[in-house]
């Protein structure tokens, strides 16, 4: 099983870590394809340039199918004229995944702002990815940590309308494609679900907001009609406590940061971005670019890491 790697953004860390991932994986595995330039990848690691994914010698070098890029890319310097290499590596690995070619797709770090000065219409990789796989509308994003998994409801819009885009829907979905992600890509056969709170002690009983009242508690009810074993709401200042998590298995969250701050706060550099509800593996590292220490090898792999290995994990547990 081969998994596909795309490039990222070129003058991010995305070659470094892919260069030290492959060297942390030579000999284990789980062995990948990178989609990028062989060129700026050659510069960190040994390369050969394939023409299809699962070539063998893995532990010789990275296998690169290539993508050229309309300019050299400088560490630190992001350039929008590279933008339609990063876009055509992110649709290549996914036709890839799609046609069973690679058993998943791993991505490296975009810079969203670098793609949207080139016209790219998509709030972000996770949206991107729906379109392309026809499941737009359906992407949950869930971070996975060894001590945490969280789901946030709402993902890349302000935190103003992140509140008024939320409903009971909403949250209904959420829960029920993590529970069924649990059961199929994680292998845990009886999935506990604990949906957090909105407002400060949960609403007090609306006396400090009133949405659990009016959108989480009917959420709730709908869920336990499905048999899901549902628990909620939950205070958001005490769920994450090394005490509160171990009494479930992923926590519903309302907003983007409600569920990446406790995440990352416990293992910045463990945790991975997955993204349930498409038809192929998604896994990425749960960092950014960092343009400002890209080329001063600085940059950690560990993430890029985890990711690859629960990609390969994920594609395993489906395929049984």
């Amino acid at each position: 099983m081969t998994l596909a790697l795309t490039m990222g953004d070129p003058s991010g860390i995305g070659p470094e870590i892919t260069a030290a991932a492959w060297h942390a994986l030579r000999t284990t595995g789980p062995a990948f394809v990178a989609l990028a330039d062989p060129v700026l990848l050659g510069a960190h690691a040994p390369v050969r340039v394939v023409a299809h994914p699962g070539a063998a010698g893995f532990a010789d070098a990275i296998p690169v199918l290539p993508i050229d890029l309309a300019t050299r890319a400088i560490p630190g310097t992001p350039n929008p004229a590279n933008a339609a290499a990063i876009i055509a590596s992110i649709e290549q690995a996914v036709r890839l995944a799609q046609s069973g070619a690679a058993s998943g797709v791993v991505t490296n770090p975009i810079s969203k702002a670098v793609l949207k000065s080139a016209g790219f219409p998509h709030p972000g990789h996770t949206e991107f990815l729906a379109a392309l796989t026809g499941t737009a509308g359906h992407e949950i994003m869930m971070l996975v940590c060894p001590e945490l998994r969280v789901v946030p409801v709402t993902i890349h819009v302000s935190l103003r309308d992140a509140l008024d885009l939320l409903t009971t829907e909403k949250i209904v979905e959420a829960a029920r494609t993590a529970h069924a992600a649990l059961r199929r890509d994680f292998a845990i056969e009886n999935p506990r679900v604990a949906i957090a709170g909105l407002n400060p002690h949960a609403g007090e009983q609306g006396h400090m907001g009133t949405e659990e009242q009016l959108l989480i508690a009917p959420a709730i009810a709908a869920l336990r009609t499905q048999n899901i074993d549902v628990t909620g709401p939950w205070p958001p200042d005490t769920m994450f406590t090394a005490a509160a998590r171990k009494k479930y298995d992923v926590a519903i969250c309302h907003y983007h940061d409600q569920a990446l701050i406790p995440l990352k706060t416990l293992d910045m550099w463990g945790g991975v971005n997955v993204t349930l509800g498409l038809p192929i593996v998604r896994t990425s590292p749960d960092h950014g670019t960092a343009f400002d220490i890209a080329g001063a090898g600085q940059a950690n792999p560990a993430s890029l890491i985890a990711a690859l290995r629960l990609a390969d994990e994920i594609a395993r547990n489906r395929a049984r």
